[in-house]
């Protein structure tokens, strides 16, 4: 029986080995997962009789085989959740789905609210014309905006960058406002400094005159990415569906370890023959599926061309620290007409655009599922997103202090409260290493790495990582998928390489 690796159990890495053991017998599955935690990215923190959610991941796509497999593994709910209870509030709900309240195998069907904070307001994201919009922006402001709203519609800048990109889609004024600042948090260098090529993969086809459109004629036509308004969840997280595929691929046959760090890959005559973990383990294999970070994968080799090392040894990342906290109330108020429990914020995520914070989101948990939370009717657990790089000062920063500038942040822009301060029942902090491919740097010359790497006949790139591509989970499921198809049929690996790239964006079913 001829034998794959696949490096990584994340979401690429563990639907390649669904997909390859449900086409074919031949093949003894091995999956090589160097943490000790199932899902990547997308896995779910436990924090006592709390969860969280590293990133924030909603369940949608319009590939029908990502929701058929979504489903498979957790129906989507057919009676209400305990905030659906407490709130007497209707829900989509599937006839014979299972209870959430009984059963733990469950989806469910949340509403989405993202919204900007900024100048201590709330604005819609997208930008909405509304005159709550004018009223938090200023009469000022407003008239700018719009003036210089109507210049880009009219003259469009080259896209050499992620600055031309908005620019032309919102103008300058409302892109200095809602882009410029957030985006450099989250990247660390100027969006003038970053490929478009970023902006094209994450709000395609995204503009404010399509956003009036929406707001105006929400039924007609296609719904852009970042205009979707409800999502599916997971009740305990996104890790929980992962580790269930994981105890399904187990019933299969397939060997899923942990902690099995991939360090040394061997190659000879244009194919990988074997691959080595930190244990010193080497595994003998005929094809070999990759997630991990591309930078990882080439220095794993022998004697990688110079210039195929130097490229990839200087890939830039982003990297990811979450804070969870678990008080009693927040200092914002609810002024939506969106009924919460406890009348919290409706939002699962904010974007935090004040410049005087170095906090780029908040998710409340709550909102996202109120199985996440020890008690919804006591509690709001939420987490506060930081973006940085490995070393730098907010990395290498003692959790106590961290957890302390993150509390100091929330009351300095006026989300807890400052003079009486809540107490803080839970807090908890977490690094997430190479979260975010970046799009700048040595990314220009990534084609050479491709190049080198796609020399080798029997090795698959899948994933956010294993491709260097800001993928959603739907995209790295597609890859894995593509990538198992290829390995059976014998076609090449084009496809694999092309989900993500196409016109339409896979998630704006």
């Amino acid at each position: 029986m001829k034998t794959a690796i696949i490096i990584g159990a994340g979401p690429a890495g563990l639907t390649a080995a669904y997909e390859l053991s449900r086409l074919s017998r031949e093949w003894r599955i091995v999956v090589l997962e160097g943490t000790s935690e199932i899902g990547g990215i997308s896995r779910t923190a436990k924090c006592g009789d709390c969860r969280i959610d590293i990133g924030g991941h909603r369940f949608f796509s319009k590939s029908k085989e990502v929701n058929d497999l979504w489903s498979s593994l957790m129906p989507l709910q057919g009676s209400p959740a305990k905030d659906d209870l407490l709130l007497g509030r209707k829900c989509r709900l599937e006839p014979g789905g299972p209870d959430p309240e009984q059963d733990e195998r469950v989806m469910l069907h949340r509403r989405r609210v993202s919204r900007i904070y900024y100048l201590r307001h709330f604005f819609d994201y997208p930008i909405s014309v509304k005159p709550a919009t004018f009223l938090a922006m200023g009469l000022a402001r407003t008239w700018k905006a719009g003036w210089s709203y109507l210049h880009s519609v009219f003259v469009k800048r080259p896209e050499k960058s992620l600055e031309d990109f908005y620019i032309n889609r919102f103008g300058r004024v409302l892109y200095s406002m809602f882009f410029e600042d957030y985006t450099e948090k989250l990247w660390g260098v100027h969006p003038s400094a970053i490929s478009p090529e970023w902006g094209a993969q994450r709000v395609k086809g995204l503009s404010l005159w399509k956003a009036i459109l929406n707001m105006f004629l929400p039924k007609c036509g296609k719904k852009e990415t970042s205009l979707i308004d409800s999502f599916l969840y997971p009740k305990r997280g996104p890790g929980q569906l992962w580790e269930t595929l994981a105890d399904e691929l187990r019933i299969r046959g397939v060997d899923v370890r942990l902690k099995a760090k991939v360090t040394h890959i061997d190659s000879a005559d244009g194919n990988i023959v074997a691959v080595a973990t930190e244990s010193g383990e080497r595994i003998p294999c005929e094809a070999v599926f990759s997630s991990m970070p591309v930078k990882d994968l080439v220095a794993a080799f022998d004697s990688p061309p110079a210039d195929v090392a130097q490229i990839a040894n200087a890939l830039p990342y982003r990297d990811f620290i979450t804070v969870g906290l678990l008080v009693d109330r927040l200092a914002i108020e609810n002024k939506t007409r969106i009924p919460t429990v406890n009348n919290i914020v409706p939002d699962t995520w904010i974007y935090v655009q004040e410049r005087d914070v170095r906090l780029g989101r908040i998710q409340v948990f709550n909102n996202w599922s109120p199985y996440m939370v020890d008690d919804v009717t006591r509690h709001v657990w939420i987490g506060l997103e930081y973006f940085c790089s490995e070393g730098d000062s907010l990395w290498t920063m003692d959790d106590a202090e961290f957890i302390g500038m993150a509390v100091r942040e929330l009351q300095k822009i006026g989300i807890l409260q400052h003079d009486t301060p809540l107490p803080i029942y839970k807090s908890v902090r977490l690094k997430v290493k190479k979260a975010y491919p970046a799009y700048f740097g040595s990314y220009a010359r990534f084609g050479r790495i491709r190049a080198w790497l796609d020399g080798f006949r029997n090795l698959y790139c899948i994933g956010r990582n294993g491709q260097h591509r800001y993928n959603n989970m739907d995209h790295s499921m597609l890859c894995g998928m593509e990538a198992a198809r290829a390995l059976v049929s014998g076609a090449g690996r084009e496809k694999v390489w092309q989900v993500n790239t196409e016109d339409e964006y896979h998630e704006s079913r």
